[in-house]
Parts: C-alpha cells; sequence; structure tokens
C-alpha cells in the first residue's frame, strides 16, 4: 500500500469523437478537509492537446499534498481526490476517490500518537467506485456568423472515462 508521501498516479483514457480546436486542462486536487474548500491543494495540473479524435491516453503524476497545509484532525481518516478537466476554462467533468489515510500498524491505528506521524501512514484510494459528475459545456463557442452553419450539424460529443470506469454507458456527453 502506498505510503500517505508517496506520488498519486492515475492513468486517464477517453474517448474524443468530435475535433476539438483546443487542448484539455486536467487538474487533481486533494480535499484537505470537509469543513473548508481553503484547505484544499492543487496537486498538479496538465494540458493535454492536441487531442485527436479517438481514444487517448495519458499517465497522470502528482505529488502527494503537503500536510502542513491540512488542519493535524484532518490529517487521518477519509477524504477525496478530484480529477477534474476543463474545456477553454469550463469544467465538463469531475472524477472523485474516497482516499483513507491511517496508521499501518494495529498497534498505532488502536494507539495513535498525539501527533500524527506521517512516515507510518499509508493511503488506500478507493479507485473501484469512482463518483462522477458531469456538467453540460459548450464545446464551440461561436460567433454570430457560426449559428447557422452549427444549427445544421449534428451533436458533437466529448467521452471520457477512467482506467476504472471501462463501461461506455459511463461516457460524458456535452
Amino acid at each position: 500500500m502506498p505510503s500517505y508521501a508517496d506520488p498519486y498516479i492515475f492513468k486517464v483514457t477517453f474517448e474524443c469523437i468530435s475535433p476539438l480546436e483546443d487542448d484539455i486542462e486536467w487538474k487533481l486536487i486533494y480535499v484537505g478537509s470537509a469543513e473548508s474548500e481553503k484547505y484544499d491543494q492543487e496537486l498538479d495540473s496538465c494540458m493535454v492537446g492536441p487531442v485527436p479524435v479517438g481514444v487517448n491516453s495519458f499517465e497522470f503524476e502528482a505529488e502527494a499534498p503537503s500536510p502542513e497545509k491540512i488542519p493535524a484532525s484532518d490529517l487521518l481518516g477519509v477524504t477525496v481526490i478530484l480529477l477534474t478537466a476543463s474545456y477553454k476554462d469550463a469544467e465538463f467533468i469531475r472524477v472523485g476517490y474516497y482516499v483513507n489515510n491511517d496508521y499501518e500498524s494495529e498497534e498505532l491505528r488502536e494507539n495513535p500518537p498525539e501527533d500524527v506521524q506521517l512516515d507510518k501512514v499509508c493511503r488506500e484510494v478507493l479507485a473501484s467506485k469512482p463518483r462522477v459528475t458531469r456538467f453540460n459545456i459548450n464545446w464551440y463557442v461561436m460567433g454570430y456568423t457560426d449559428l447557422h452553419a452549427y444549427s445544421q450539424k449534428r451533436d458533437r460529443a466529448f467521452c471520457i472515462r477512467t482506467a476504472h470506469d471501462t463501461d461506455t454507458s459511463g461516457f460524458c456527453r456535452a
């Protein structure tokens, strides 16, 4: 099981079924406390593109969160890590995974020290049960002259799935 300080590594696979003009921005966000967003940490972000039509895949690696930016009472226990994707500054999907940070040894779990010993903490990401939230966005920002041409075209869509979400019914249509 990875330790608290190990990097997060996600293999992201998505399908693009229509050409996109711009890159897609991906972010990995660690929720430091359920009490306030001020403890959220953007672990990393990257731009992926140009995105060709078809199935695309990349590995997204990010360093572990900075423990000094998290309340001591929230260093252990269950939290969330979010993988988000945006197109032209509009978020269109958010995939959340529960993360459990706990002591590796049963002895420390039963009798935790007063101060958290992060070097003895391991994390478990519940990758088999992601929570997927989709947002409708305007994929194509149009000028006035483009409106008529656009109304003549069929719906365009972008589909995404993570390594743990391979059922095609989980695709996002925008």
